[in-house]
């Protein structure tokens, strides 16, 4: 299948879970008729109101979150270096390596060192190959030697292998950890290669060893490629976390919207809701929390007079004030809820906000019970 579409049905997928009520569209009538035939279950068609999260789902509406979320991606931009020096790697199979295992004899020192003069007398003479040569029987005879794999190392600099020197360089650093020209020559090696930041790693602490102009001097080509790549690496490392921040927070509002949408599917705008438990007036209460409501809390009684004035004035306010919930308690049919608000008189009426009792009145004040009302649903 198309990968897009495959994509377009996910969106569309994510959002009917979030927003059911998009179903009942009439453009998706031949949809709804497909989820029957499967034995689904469609949620009622919530009427939208002025004030509540809107329950509407367009095209562009789908449109406009796909191309937030498309948005969210992150190309990165190719970085400028001046990679003018940069070689091609070598691909040689690796060269001889001495046997640390071997025994090594004054003899065996003395002929390397023969072979190192060898070498060096090459070198003057530009005969690398020959050097080479003469350092890798050096090697052989006397593989414990950092110097001879360091001086290899920078003589396969010279002619541009820069793999070669580095497994030679890294030789060297295994005999001695504190072998600054192990570190110079894998730093000038690894620079051929264009690996900035590794190379700048090991000049800088070839230079705290044994600094010399050379390292000075490469450094100034290497430090202006690894700032660039290490600035490049915090922008998208930012620009990465401002992304996933953006993401946690869109499935955050996500998740919001589908907890006001069930908070306002339990609450009854414009109607008297009776308790009857503990835990239904606990939903009630999380309900009108999650929408910021005011809710009224009250409690009557069928024997009580001032009740039977007053319980009409609470129905009339409750078309009046739509956005306010209105619960009603008998206290005697809810006796644990009763109990828990130590209900001693009826009628009494708490007023509470975000879960939080903010006021009462006790008594049949209608003018007073409606003064409250006005006060604190005005900040709903």
């Amino acid at each position: 299948m198309d990968a897009a579409k495959i994509a377009d049905l996910r969106h569309f997928v994510d959002h009917c879970k979030s927003n059911p009520s998009i179903l009942h569209d009439p453009s998706l009538a031949f949809f709804r008729t497909y989820l029957h035939s499967l034995g689904a279950r469609i949620p009622p068609q919530t009427k939208s109101e002025e004030g509540d999260i809107d329950m509407s789902y367009s095209k562009e509406d789908f449109n406009d979150q796909k191309s937030r979320e498309e948005g969210d991606n992150i190309i990165e931009s190719d970085i400028e270096l001046d990679d003018s020096d940069i070689v091609e790697p070598d691909n040689d199979p690796p060269q001889k390596m001495g046997n640390p295992a071997i025994e090594v004899t004054e003899e065996k020192q003395d002929a390397a060192q023969t072979e190192k003069l060898k070498a060096m007398d090459a070198i003057s003479e530009g005969k690398l190959s020959e050097a080479i040569d003469h350092l890798t029987e050096a090697i052989m005879m006397n593989p414990t030697s950092a110097i001879l794999y360091a001086t290899r190392a920078s003589v396969f600099v010279k002619v541009k292998k820069p793999n070669a020197a580095i497994r030679d360089a890294n030789a060297a650093l295994e005999i001695n950890p504190d072998s600054a020209k192990g570190y110079k020559i894998r730093g000038i090696a690894r620079a051929m290669l264009g690996q900035w930041e590794e190379a700048a790693g090991d000049l800088h602490v070839a230079s705290k060893l044994d600094y010399d102009e050379e390292i000075g001097l490469v450094l100034k080509k290497v430090e202006p490629n690894a700032h660039k790549i290490q600035e490049h690496r915090r922008k998208y490392e930012r620009l990465r976390k401002e992304k996933e921040l953006k993401k946690v927070e869109r499935e955050r509002q996500q998740r919001a919207g589908a907890q006001g949408r069930e908070a306002l599917s339990a609450l009854n705008d414009g109607q008297v809701i009776g308790i009857h438990s503990v835990s239904e007036l606990e939903t009630k209460l999380n309900a009108a929390s999650k929408t910021s409501r005011l809710a009224i809390l009250y409690f009557t009684a069928t024997w009580c007079g001032p009740c039977r004035f007053i319980s009409p004035v609470f129905t009339s306010l409750a078309t009046k004030y739509p956005k306010t919930v209105f619960l009603k308690v008998d206290i005697d049919e809810a006796r644990d809820v009763a109990a828990k608000w130590n209900i001693s008189s009826v009628p009494t009426f708490f007023f509470i906000k975000n879960g939080k009792q903010v006021d009462k009145v006790v008594g049949a004040d209608k003018n007073g019970l409606e003064r409250k009302i006005e006060q604190y649903a005005s900040y709903a």
